[in-house]
C-alpha cells in the first residue's frame, strides 16, 4: 500500500494521526503531495517508518528547511515528481491544472495531486487521478488521505 496526504498546512495532530494510519496499514511509501508549509510539520513523516516522495505546494516558502528536514528520510523536489512503482508509472504534481495536463498525456498510470483540498479519485483516459484532499481539514473540518495499492490500481480516499 502507499499513503497519500496533502495540503497538511502544519496541523501536527492530522499529521500524526495520518502517519499512524499509514503504519497501521502497512503503507510502504507516503507521498505528499504538497502544503507542508513548515518543515517541522514535514518532520513528522519519518515516523512511518518508510520512504517518502513529496512535492512543494503553493504554500511551501521555506524550501530549504523541508528539504533539510525530509532528506534523512525521503525526496522532496518542483513538481512533477515522476517514479515508477510495482510497475506503474506515477507522478506527484500539487496544482490540479498541472496534474490534468499530465492525465491528458496518457503517460502515467497514476497521478497524484492536491491543492484543491477536495478528495476525488477518478479516471481520465488510461490514467487515475487522486487527490486524497486536505490532511490538515482546516477548510472543511474533516482531514483525509488516500490510500492506493499499486497491484490493483485502485485507490480510496479515508478519514482520519
Amino acid at each position: 500500500m502507499i499513503g497519500i496526504l496533502s495540503d497538511s498546512h502544519d496541523n501536527l495532530p492530522a499529521v500524526r494521526r495520518a502517519v499512524r494510519f499509514f503504519k497501521e496499514t502497512e503503507c510502504r511509501l507516503v507521498i505528499h503531495a504538497g502544503d507542508f508549509v513548515a518543515p517541522f510539520a514535514a518532520k513528522e513523516l519519518a515516523e512511518a517508518g518508510c520512504p517518502v516522495k513529496a512535492v512543494f505546494g503553493n504554500c511551501d516558502g521555506e524550501r530549504a528547511g523541508l528539504t533539510a528536514a525530509i532528506e534523512p528520510f525521503g525526496t522532496i523536489r518542483d513538481a512533477p515528481l515522476e517514479f515508477t512503482c510495482g510497475g506503474l508509472r506515477a507522478a506527484i504534481v500539487h496544482l490540479d491544472a498541472s496534474a490534468a495536463a499530465l492525465s491528458a498525456r496518457q503517460k502515467y498510470d497514476v497521478v497524484i495531486f492536491g491543492h484543491t483540498h477536495k478528495p476525488e479519485v477518478r479516471r481520465s483516459g488510461k490514467t487515475l487521478l487522486v487527490n486524497p484532499g486536505e490532511t490538515g481539514g482546516w477548510i472543511s473540518g474533516t482531514s483525509t488521505v488516500a490510500l492506493f495499492d499499486p497491484k490493483t490500481g485502485r485507490a480510496e480516499i479515508v478519514p482520519i
